[in-house]
Formats: C-alpha cells, structure tokens, sequence
C-alpha cells in the first residue's frame, strides 16, 4: 500500500500514510474542505443549520446539572 499523499510505502505507526506530515496534510485539506462527506440530508440551507444547532445547544444546556 503506499501513502495516498505522496506515494511513498506506508509505516505502520502512521498507516494508511507514510509519515506524521502526510497524516497533517491529509487533516488539513479535510480542515480546508478539499474532502467532502456527502449529506443525505436535503436541507442544508445554513440558516436552517444553525437555527437547529443554536435549539440543540440550548436545549443540551437546560440538561446540565
């Protein structure tokens, strides 16, 4: 198998990359938002998102002790 960054073979410590700084780089184009999960969902309008997460967060905060 060789490391999807830089086609290098993998080091088990590191797997499926070859290095630290393969794994950093793969993090970090997932930060950037160069990888993608596709949503099944349809409503991915951002207003409606964090409509939803600001209900979820108040609602997590009434539960707290």
């Amino acid at each position: 198998m060789s490391c999807p960054i830089c086609q290098k073979p993998t080091m088990p410590a590191f797997r499926p990359f070859c290095s630290q700084h393969c794994a950093d780089v793969d993090l970090g184009r997932w930060f950037k938002g160069d990888y993608r999960v596709p949503s099944l969902r349809q409503d991915n309008d951002p207003e409606e998102l964090e409509a939803e997460a600001a209900r979820l967060a108040e609602e997590t905060s009434r539960h707290r002790p």
